[in-house]
């Protein structure tokens, strides 16, 4: 049963969400058709560089993202109190940057002349605009709309370039973050798409180790700027800053790397035996760990998390249960030891 946006994403459950959404038809349309022969991949940097503006505009943090040949991943962290402290003018700043917005509100930006009945207009559509700079469905939306537009406009056709409406996953833990984003990550080497995580284009993993391998070098400095803003890991030891991820950046791409070498190919669910850092410091269990991240969005549904944490959402929401709560219990098993 589909159920309604505002049940499924709340900043009271958590900041952190999994976005997925895929091409009409699931076709290739933003990668290379076999059937056609037509190459889409152009329409990958449309949307990274759309990317790069709406975290640039929202406030809403990429974490972790993986554009595919028919679908795309977003891993995002939502912060609504960032928006709360932008002045007036800065709100319709950045929402012009995206929509003209209305006569009256262009002519209050630029501190023109208002009518009475204008000036009282404008503190409501700015609030208007100030909580809508924090909606996930609104950043989806901004995302989504301007490339089907514009790839349709390409293609010199109409209709839906989206099968749908986006899917999304509530992420209530910092295990269920990491599980997230390393499964995102992994999406290309995953499909087969690349051999290595270096080689995993279009990806937040190869986006951090280039970042890393250039950051003194002026070609990587004007490459970057059509790269969206990523959240940084924690650089220190302290790892509850509201700011940064809740963990390290190489032990992150430690994960990240060990975990492709071991998922492709035909390896699935082997583990090694030195048990990676992260995976002991969330509790999670390292026998469930692959398996968990290459089967995510079939063990987890609407929200991901430890068992207590899946068992508080379908309480507070008055459901019976929550698909993933088995899954949960394997994975999270060192955790109640």
């Amino acid at each position: 049963m589909t159920r309604p946006r505002a049940a499924l994403v709340s900043v009271l459950d958590t900041p952190y969400y999994h976005c997925i959404c895929r091409c009409v038809r699931r076709a290739w349309l933003c990668g290379e058709d076999a059937l056609t022969g037509k190459s889409f991949e152009h329409r990958k940097p449309w949307m990274l560089a759309r990317l790069r503006l709406l975290t640039d505009t929202f406030a809403i943090d990429l974490c972790a993202y993986a554009l595919m040949s028919n679908h795309y991943h977003l891993v995002v962290r939502l912060d609504p109190h960032r928006a709360r402290t932008w002045s007036q003018q800065e709100v319709m700043e950045r929402w012009m940057r995206l929509f003209k917005g209305p006569d009256f509100m262009q002519r209050a930006f630029k501190r023109e002349f208002l009518h009475p009945e204008e000036a009282r207009l404008v503190e409501g559509v700015t609030e208007t605009w100030r909580n809508r700079l924090a909606d996930l469905s609104w950043f989806m939306r901004c995302f989504n709309e301007p490339i089907a537009r514009q790839a349709n406009g390409e293609d010199n056709c109409k209709g839906r370039f989206w099968e749908g409406r986006f899917k999304s996953q509530a992420l209530l833990d910092e295990g269920a973050l990491l599980t997230a984003m390393v499964y995102v990550d992994l999406n290309p080497v995953r499909a087969g798409m690349a051999k290595t995580v270096m080689a995993s284009d279009f990806t937040s993993a190869q986006q951090r180790l280039f970042e890393i391998a250039r950051t003194s070098t002026p070609h990587h400095k004007k490459e970057s700027q059509t790269k969206p803003r990523l959240l940084a890991c924690s650089s220190t030891a302290r790892q509850d800053r509201p700011t940064e991820l809740p963990f390290n950046l190489k032990d992150y791409l430690d994960l990240v790397d060990g975990s492709g070498r071991l998922a492709y190919p035909g390896k699935r669910g082997l583990i090694p035996a030195a048990q990676p850092k992260l995976l002991s410091t969330l509790g999670i269990d390292a026998n469930e760990w692959m398996p968990t991240v290459t089967q995510m969005q079939r063990r987890f549904e609407l929200f991901i998390g430890a068992p207590h944490r899946l068992r508080h959402i379908a309480e507070s929401r008055g459901w019976r249960w929550v698909r993933g709560l088995t899954a949960a219990r394997r994975l999270y098993a060192r955790a109640n030891e």
